[in-house]
């Protein structure tokens, strides 16, 4: 795979069978208060957020592997909107099946998009990942995009029921290194003079160090901590607070005490503002 603006590949792959049986084995042994437990989607139970789950496969594999397309946004819908409103049409819809039916339609649907993407050329440009940018965008990170919202769900679930997080490296480094994806877009406002840094640090054996270098007219990213002595800007948190921003499960002033900034303080703010799901 080859690397862009957005940076060096990510492949996740590998993860995608092994997260889908953790939260398998996870959803297996659930009684029915856990079923209905509320989760942090607001107005969701657990029940709604597996159904969620389950139509983001589904979709993607009417859409990706059979070509049929029939959800498009209303005339002047704006995309995020459209995007809500399919969500929570379909998770009123399963509201009619019970656990062990839903349960059981995930199960199927498992693996069928790994395979599915296995046999995809991931350099190759698909549409766009909405918040890392409005241009087309290589499939790789159209996957990895996936795979960060399976993640982000199943450990919704995780709280809701009371639950040890996945938050092994191997399954959450690159659900970081994915939203560190939406640093260039999140840079897009910022003007700076070509070779102009800014740096994210993201502590923990989870973590890394990325930086955003300008181009005068842009930002490209790259792994690593900046090598100018002077960054534009830098930021650095903990792997938990990184992913809850990133998801808008909290704010920044929420969780100062846990944020280290330097450097343009106006920048700094843009980069803890960063977004890395649909809104």
């Amino acid at each position: 795979m080859t690397a862009t603006h957005w940076g060096p590949p990510i492949d996740v792959l590998p993860l995608l069978a092994r997260e889908e049986q953790a939260l398998v084995g996870l959803l297996t042994g659930l009684d029915a208060e856990q079923w209905a437990a509320p989760t942090a989607c607001a107005g969701w139970t657990v029940h709604d957020l597996v159904a969620h789950i389950l139509g983001d496969k589904l979709g993607r594999l009417s859409r990706d592997r059979d070509g049929y397309h029939v959800d498009e946004p209303r005339p002047g819908e704006a995309f995020p909107a459209f995007i809500n409103r399919i969500n929570a049409e379909w998770v009123l819809a399963l509201r009619r099946l019970s656990p062990e039916v839903l349960f059981a339609m995930l199960v199927d649907s498992t693996s069928q998009l790994t395979d599915l993407w296995k046999r995809l050329d991931l350099d190759e440009l698909g549409g766009p990942v909405s918040w890392a940018g409005p241009e087309p965008a290589p499939i790789w990170l159209d996957v990895a995009r996936e795979y960060t919202e399976y993640w982000v769900h199943q450990q919704q679930i995780r709280e809701a029921v009371g639950a040890a997080p996945l938050d092994e490296p191997e399954f959450r480094a690159p659900v970081l290194d994915t939203f560190m994806r939406a640093l260039p877009f999140t840079l897009r406002s910022v003007t700076a003079r070509a070779g102009r840094q800014v740096g994210y640090t993201v502590t923990g054996p989870s973590g890394g160090r990325w930086t955003a270098h300008s181009t005068g007219t842009g930002w490209t990213l790259d792994r690593g901590a900046p090598t100018s002595r002077s960054p534009l800007a830098a930021v650095a948190t903990d792997p938990d607070t990184f992913w809850r921003l990133c998801t808008r499960a909290v704010k920044p002033a929420d969780v100062a005490s846990d944020i280290e900034v330097s450097g343009d303080e106006s920048v700094c703010a843009t980069v803890l503002g960063m977004v890395s799901i649909i809104v």
